[in-house]
């Protein structure tokens, strides 16, 4: 009787855990970019996509992240993340961040493509390097062009 109650608790447990939905952290230096397969090395411009059940794909860039989307149903996606260019490796929800493309600031595959938690944030950086803001609509119709 009690060989089947430990039986139980190991075969219900990961059913009522259910899918881990939140972010995965990026190991620098060793994992590759789900898009571009580079390996993400750089703390401030790295991305990440977490699905609905659970799956994250990581990115070297927040550019990587948006050219990934065109092949991927985007239905499946509960969360779509940028790194802090002010706190690097810290994310912050993508579709709520400002995003700023200066050619004064490089990112990993060229777009000069940064994001914010705030727009006073990104307006700082923009009075310093230059470039033009973007919301998160903005920025996928830009990148789409």
């Amino acid at each position: 009787m009690q060989t089947l109650k430990y039986v139980s608790i190991i075969i219900l447990l990961p059913l009522l855990s259910g899918c881990n939905t939140s972010p995965q952290p990026i190991n620098y230096g060793i994992d590759g970019c789900h898009y571009c397969k580079m390996t993400i090395v750089d703390k401030v411009h790295a991305a990440e996509i977490v699905t609905k059940k659970g799956k994250a794909y990581k990115f070297d860039a927040t550019e990587c992240m948006v050219h990934f989307l065109d092949e991927f149903n985007t239905n499946d996606i509960k969360l779509y993340l940028s790194n802090n260019y002010i706190e690097p490796t810290v994310f912050i929800d993508a579709t709520k961040a400002t995003f700023l493309i200066s050619e004064n600031i490089p990112s990993p595959m060229g777009a000069f493509l940064s994001a914010f938690k705030t727009k006073e944030d990104a307006v700082k950086i923009q009075t310093k390097k230059g470039g033009n803001l973007y919301s998160w609509e903005t920025l996928l119709a830009h990148l789409k062009n």
